[in-house]
């Protein structure tokens, strides 16, 4: 469903108190105060959603993100920024939202940021929370992963770091900017998988592929200055803290000719859950294939934040299957906090089934591990200030002993 809101919005607090109404919806800001260019937020907010983008089920979501990670397709499909108005950058002309009162200001969310490594050449492109500091100047937060190592190389050379940033994009190009792919892999030859090897992309002057956004500026990452970004609402709903990050300086920027539309992803919303979370699944699933094979399939629940809750069905050949993939799945996301292993005939994107499972296949005293004492998410408010906390694993599988008890009627008859 797509919601159209035609009266005025301020795109400070007002736009996200609106957005957050839609929690399932696609909706569109046509009258935001002080723009030309409407808002639009929730295109990937569910997984139907996603699936659709990807052109596959919901249950073959997993299944899709490993077969395109794993057999990426390069990009042979390129043209020009003549469908664009190219200007010297000025982020005055987007209605970027503030969402809280305590933000750090406003922020741009689902902004991907694509960079080669100024060692390899190789391109990378993920998305950033981007906070703005004036009408040239973002703050990005990096955390240790691609780009944070290409910003590294970039310092050890002495040359600030030529990015991109692309705004605007369907599910299935956001969705590989999140995947976890080597680091000499190319996310937008992933993305080119997803379409088919029908994605085109934009070279800009400084050789950086770019998907075809509504909204893209051209910059550098500053190797020598940081700036105080924050505080953000991150994942858990909950405030990340300020540090001082890399600040992006802003040259140009390019808007569609027609149409174009902003995109704001809310955060902490399902479309910052399912876009984060999802990219861990296959992760999961592969880790937990090595020591149960017969693993059928893995989601990260929204209710824990598509980050600290993983339901992992399996069809189960031996006893000790069932902790054997906890042991694997937590190993695999070090950010899981409670891990439930069910049965194939449990439906694990059904919440009430997986509650239905712990009801009558758990004892306590034999089938729930406590590991204490391990490192956890930096998002996790219960967390130690050193960032462990306790972990959860229970076996929601059915035993092998009496296992007529456990027949579902229902699903005979």
């Amino acid at each position: 469903m797509v919601v159209e809101i035609n009266k005025e919005v301020d795109p400070k607090y007002e736009a996200c108190k609106i957005l957050r109404q839609y929690p399932r919806d696609t909706v569109i800001l046509n009258n935001v105060k002080g723009f030309e260019i409407p808002i639009i937020s929730g295109i990937c907010n569910t997984r139907k959603k996603i699936a659709d983008s990807l052109n596959c089920k919901i249950s073959n979501i997993t299944e899709k993100i490993i077969k395109c990670s794993d057999n990426p397709i390069k990009v042979t499909n390129f043209t020009d920024f003549s469908n664009y108005n190219t200007s010297n950058a000025n982020l005055d002309k987007i209605p970027i939202l503030t969402h809280y009162e305590r933000d750090g200001g406003p922020y741009i969310t689902a902004g991907v940021v694509l960079a080669k490594d100024p060692k390899t050449g190789v391109q990378n492109a993920s998305i950033h929370r981007m906070m703005v500091i004036d009408n040239k100047r973002l703050a990005i937060r990096i955390v240790p992963r691609n780009l944070y190592t290409y910003f590294q190389n970039a310092q050890e050379l002495g040359e600030d770091l030529k990015i991109a940033i692309a705004i605007g994009m369907d599910p299935a190009i956001l969705l590989s900017s999140t995947c976890s792919i080597p680091i000499d892999f190319n996310e937008m030859d992933v993305a080119n998988a997803f379409k088919n090897s029908n994605l085109t992309l934009i070279k800009t002057n400084d050789g950086i592929e770019v998907p075809q956004g509504d909204i893209i500026f051209e910059g550098k990452i500053s190797i020598s200055e940081t700036f105080a970004e924050g505080p953000f609402v991150d994942l858990t709903d909950t405030y990340d803290i300020i540090r001082n990050q890399p600040i992006i300086h802003l040259s140009k920027m390019h808007i569609k000719k027609n149409n174009p539309q902003y995109h704001a992803i809310i955060p902490a919303g399902f479309e910052h859950k399912l876009l984060q979370g999802l990219p861990q699944e296959p992760r999961i699933f592969k880790a937990v294939k090595n020591s149960v094979p017969t693993v059928k399939n893995v989601v990260l629940t929204e209710g824990g934040c598509c980050w600290l809750h993983a339901v992992i069905s399996i069809k189960k050949q031996t006893e000790g299957d069932g902790k054997n993939a906890i042991m694997a799945s937590l190993s695999a996301h070090p950010s899981l906090k409670h891990a439930i292993v069910v049965d194939d005939d449990i439906n694990i994107f059904d919440i009430e089934d997986v509650e239905y499972s712990i009801a009558t296949r758990v004892k306590a005293d034999q089938d729930i591990m406590i590991v204490p004492n391990v490192r956890g998410s930096s998002l996790d408010p219960v967390a130690k200030s050193d960032g462990t906390t306790t972990k959860v694993g229970i076996d929601a599988t059915k035993s092998f002993k009496n296992v007529e008890k456990f027949e579902r009627v229902s699903f005979k008859e």
